[in-house]
């Protein structure tokens, strides 16, 4: 009976959890999860993070199952968009990836970068997948 206590107890937690937990990501980047809200658009949901990136740091080439809105509150990122030429983007700016697109992004400089992440994706997929 203790046995199944615990057991129900951590499959609660873990149930509890998860609407929040952000997927993987790469060594020394931090993903911390605002809110994940439904949104009117069946389907969809909205999800916002702030990602705080190392200096020298690189995200990887990824996507995402809808658009990424988002502004840097700190910190300069050097934008990769495949299609589109490099592009830095400086505290107190903001940028928008299309969903599905290719993407990387890079901290500029000796400091480290945070941004206000805003993703409107498709429920239950993964909010980011590595590219080639």
């Amino acid at each position: 009976m203790r046995k199944t206590k615990i057991v129900l107890s951590l499959f609660f937690a873990a149930a509890v959890t998860a609407p929040f937990l952000i997927d993987a990501q790469p060594a020394g980047f931090k993903r911390i999860s605002v809110q994940r809200v439904d949104l009117s658009a069946p389907g969809r949901e909205a999800v916002q993070a702030v990602a705080e990136l190392p200096a020298g740091m690189a995200v990887g080439r990824h996507t995402h199952p809808g658009e990424e809105v988002s502004y840097v509150l700190e910190g300069t990122v050097l934008l990769l968009i495949d299609g589109q030429p490099p592009r830095e983007v400086k505290a107190g700016e903001g940028f928008a990836i299309p969903a599905g697109v290719v993407h990387d992004a890079k901290v500029v400089g000796d400091k480290g970068s945070k941004v206000l992440a805003t993703y409107i994706v498709e429920k239950g997929k993964p909010l980011a997948t590595p590219a080639p």
